[in-house]
């Protein structure tokens, strides 16, 4: 009888840095024997969106990842290099005949990736399996049920590893790389702590404190900094796994005698399915990232791009003290909340009338929860290039005075106003001669005067997009869009259940939803 090949698994983890709830790991517990491998990628390194801060947060969480690895007799080579050399050089020291690892939605040089990957394990043999890890659907023909697939997916058991692994051959497992030797300097932002185990003390601390006030607090940069789950780096890195998320929030909704904070709660839950609603979009459409979901806007802003404007506006050096607070406070601690994004957006498309593409990878670069299917979505949303969302410009005067009504966010990101009369916080221009010399702040000087007048700006950005919209061309590709993006309501019935209740999608997400939860 011929010699059965002995199956041995490589567990390629990606944006699925954990121990819990792991589909490929509990599937490779199956083989006689495992390792599991990450790859340090020069294309996810040089992309234009990757930062330092994204690296170094990755670091900490495979150097956690490691050691509870270790501890279940699983080794965790960590290598730099392109994901297909890396996969060559280790199938031809260890003959691995299973690769396994989640699905990934991600930008377009690892859809490339993936490509070349599924191509060489076919001329290998090596059978490649992938496992669902969000609630995205891959080749998803309509979104008509979506949502109850999406419901079924995460109320599913959780992926838990049960015992120890069968290790392969002893490997060689150097020390991870430094930011240094990987090419960066040091990135200055401080960032949320970085693991799996911060990420399930983070995600307790909300539901069971936190959380209290999640619909007041999530509009306020200055209440959202709490109020806010911030389990959104641990979503984008995998820390947590979405269904994790989401049972712990449904027990929490169930067990809770606080009525209060169960309502915030299932404020909190219906927005998760939101997270996946626009995965499903980069899923469904990956040249999103590229183009604008409605071709009709094509040429509408690309060749009026101003390189001042942009300049200024990643500076934080607009003169609207709420659009340069959030963007200093952004670049500083890598998050900021999504009403505030969403104004950031919207002042750069709206007012500064730029193209989305550029100031989208600025902020790519910014945000450590960086999940390029929300954050492509969302760039065209906010700029109004989907052809079938509701136009949102924000008044950066009005956010001000509304969020941040004593002036404490402001004056703490932008200290040049620190002295500024809160009557003129938000619109420090107004402010004569006399009371700049009280405040030492010199408009003009100390502090830039606005870059564009608002009602002129804001006039003329309506002017041109509902123009366009009214058109029979855009009208017509809104359709189609709507066809092949847009949310459907579940068809689920109704129940006194909770989890149930809860799946049925909103006909268009809150502007104040807190997407990246």
């Amino acid at each position: 009888m011929a010699d059965v090949p002995r199956q041995r698994a490589l567990v390629w983890l990606k944006r699925d840095l954990r121990i819990h709830d792991h589909a490929a790991l509990v599937a490779a517990q199956s083989h006689a024997d495992a390792l599991a491998l990450f790859v340090i990628e020069p294309e996810w390194l040089q992309s234009p969106e990757c930062d330092a801060s994204h690296v170094d947060f990755a670091l900490a969480c495979l150097t956690e990842l490691r050691t509870a690895l270790a501890q279940r007799g699983l080794p965790l080579l960590v290598r730099v290099g392109s994901c297909v050399a890396v996969l060559a050089q280790l199938h031809a020291e260890l003959a691995f005949t299973h690769l396994l690892s989640h699905e990934e939605t991600g930008p377009g040089w690892s859809y490339t990736r993936d490509k070349q990957v599924a191509a060489w394990c076919q001329s290998q043999h090596v059978l490649w399996q992938e496992f669902t890890q969000t609630g995205v659907v891959r080749r998803l023909r309509s979104r008509a049920g979506w949502a109850v697939r999406w419901q079924s997916h995460m109320d599913a058991p959780l992926q838990i590893l049960q015992g120890g692994f069968t290790a392969a051959a002893p490997v060689d497992q150097p020390q991870l790389p430094s930011l240094s030797s990987l090419g960066f300097t040091p990135h200055g932002k401080t960032l949320q702590a970085a693991g799996e185990k911060a990420a399930r003390r983070t995600l307790k601390s909300f539901l069971q404190e936190r959380g209290y006030d999640y619909r007041k607090a999530l509009s306020s940069p200055l209440t959202a900094e709490e109020g806010c789950s911030r389990l959104s780096p641990h979503l984008a890195f995998g820390t947590l796994s979405m269904r994790t998320v989401h049972q712990a929030t449904e027990v929490a909704i169930g067990h809770t005698p606080d009525r209060t904070l169960a309502y915030a709660l299932r404020g909190f839950a219906g927005r998760l399915r939101w997270h996946c609603h626009f995965m499903q979009k980069l899923e469904d459409e990956p040249d999103i990232e590229f183009h604008n979901f409605a071709r009709v806007c094509d040429g509408l802003r690309e060749d009026d791009f101003n390189g001042a404007y942009f300049a200024a506006w990643c500076e934080g050096r607009t003169g609207y003290p709420m659009v340069d607070a959030c963007m200093r406070s952004l670049v500083a601690t890598g998050w900021l909340n999504f009403r505030m994004r969403a104004m950031l957006v919207s002042f750069a498309s709206y007012h500064l009338w730029l193209h989305w593409r550029l100031p989208g990878l600025f902020l790519a670069r910014q945000f450590l929860d960086y999940e390029p299917g929300i954050h492509w979505s969302q760039m065209q949303m906010q700029s109004g290039t989907t052809g079938i969302n509701t136009l949102r410009m924000y008044s950066p005067t009005k956010q001000a005075q509304d969020q941040d009504p004593q002036g404490l966010f402001i004056r703490r990101w932008v200290p040049e106003l620190a002295k500024v009369p809160l009557p003129y916080l938000a619109e420090p221009w107004k402010m004569d001669t006399s009371v700049q010399h009280l405040a030492g702040c010199t408009i003009g000087g100390d502090y830039p005067a606005p870059i564009v007048d608002d009602k002129t700006a804001m006039k003329a950005a309506k002017d041109r997009m509902y123009g366009l919209r009214q058109t029979d061309e855009a009208r017509e590709e809104a359709g189609d869009v709507q066809a092949r993006h847009g949310s459907r309501k579940s068809g689920l019935p109704q129940s006194g259940q909770r989890r149930k209740a809860a799946a049925k999608e909103p006909s268009t997400p809150s502007p104040q939803g807190d997407l990246f939860a």
